[in-house]
């Protein structure tokens, strides 16, 4: 073939190639079809573990979309000092001077949690108190491509603080008040100090997990919260946080406490009581209450100057009472209180009073 023969034929071959793949332009380099690392890692101490979290990926370099995210590795280094961050540079795969420590599928996460695109994995391996540890993530492809390394991470691992001492919970109407004390320790037997904080949780019902209701760890020793139910039971702990410039440390949860709001809202007292002569007795009679929570109304009688004593109830659709144990010549005073039919009743303040003395 001459010269010219085999430069046409060479041309030839390209335009089948080009028309092969659909599309014309340039080639797109392979690190750019690489995944981009996982973001957001955060690093804290979670009891007698370490809790590692982190956002996946959901691009390429290249900025397309990644459709086939396959596995997050997680890589870890151990320090005994608090000295410069070792770089983290990829290599073969692995980045040198770190311990692949986790492979976390995204079909199969476990044992770590996935919300959406957050995930929860849990440290237990090897961890030595004080020892500073670092943590580097890289997300790997369905074709076995690797990110570069995402933002290095350190934590010291610390003692977690204990639970909260005299944890007590006071339900009032739509709210229920936490109020506790710092521990005295933490977890390695010192003397807990420093800039402690609290988180709570809470649980709707007799069973079921308990979820973090604080937006942000709180500094005071009493937590309120309104808006709830009344009669509907919750399930309340409390844990201490230890705020360390070196690593956050959250401490087991207190014991849990139930507690069941309720209302407490007195009704209105009755309107314009009258009491009235009739033979042998005395004839009461008061404008209703108009609300529709009242359960009853209680009569009050007392003789002379003597406290006013319960003698008598009746049903919410009566507003009368014949008081017949009355002598003649004695001088009685009446009030009526409206009781609501809350499981723990409110009783109103008392009506007007009217003082009569039977002929």
């Amino acid at each position: 073939m001459t010269r010219r023969g085999r430069k046409r034929l060479a041309m030839a071959l390209l335009g089948l190639a080009l028309a092969a793949c659909g599309k014309k332009g340039p080639p797109v380099a392979p690190e750019l079809r690489l995944p981009v690392p996982p973001t957001g890692l955060q690093a804290a101490i979670d009891e007698n573990s370490i809790l590692v979290s982190w956002t996946n990926p959901g691009s390429r370099l290249d900025g397309s979309h990644l459709k086939d995210l396959a596995e997050v590795m997680v890589h870890r280094r151990e320090d005994s000092d608090d000295g410069p961050l070792k770089p983290a540079m990829l290599s073969g795969g692995r980045v040198v001077g770190y311990d692949r420590i986790a492979v976390i599928r995204v079909d199969s996460p476990a044992p770590a949690t996935v919300t959406g695109t957050s995930v929860q994995w849990v440290d237990h391996q090897g961890l030595v108190p004080g020892h500073r540890y670092v943590y580097v993530l890289t997300a790997i492809d369905s074709q076995g491509r690797s990110s570069p390394p995402s933002e290095r991470r350190p934590v010291t691992f610390l003692a977690a603080p204990m639970p909260p001492r005299d944890v007590e919970a006071a339900a009032g109407n739509h709210q229920v008040t936490l109020t506790w004390r710092a521990p005295a320790q933490f977890t390695d037997g010192s003397a807990a100090s420093g800039d402690l904080r609290y988180i709570v949780l809470r649980g709707v019902g007799r069973s079921g997990p308990l979820a973090v209701i604080t937006a942000q760890p709180v500094t005071a020793t009493s937590y309120t919260e309104t808006g709830l139910e009344n009669e509907t039971e919750y399930r309340y702990a409390v844990r201490t946080v230890r705020m360390d410039p070196r690593a956050v440390a959250t401490g087991a949860p207190s014991a849990v406490l139930v507690t069941r709001p309720f209302e407490t809202t007195r009704p209105i007292p009755p309107r314009s009581l009258v009491v009235v002569h009739s033979p042998g007795a005395l004839r009461l009679a008061w404008t209703p209450n108009p609300e529709a929570s009242v359960a009853l109304y209680a009569i009050y009688r007392a003789t002379g100057a003597e406290t006013l004593a319960r003698i008598g109830t009746t049903p919410p659709g009566n507003t009368t009472f014949i008081d017949r144990d009355v002598r003649p010549g004695t001088r009685y005073r009446y009030v009526v209180t409206a009781i609501d039919n809350a499981p723990e009743p409110n009783e109103s303040a008392p009506s007007n009073e009217v003082t009569v003395t039977l002929p």
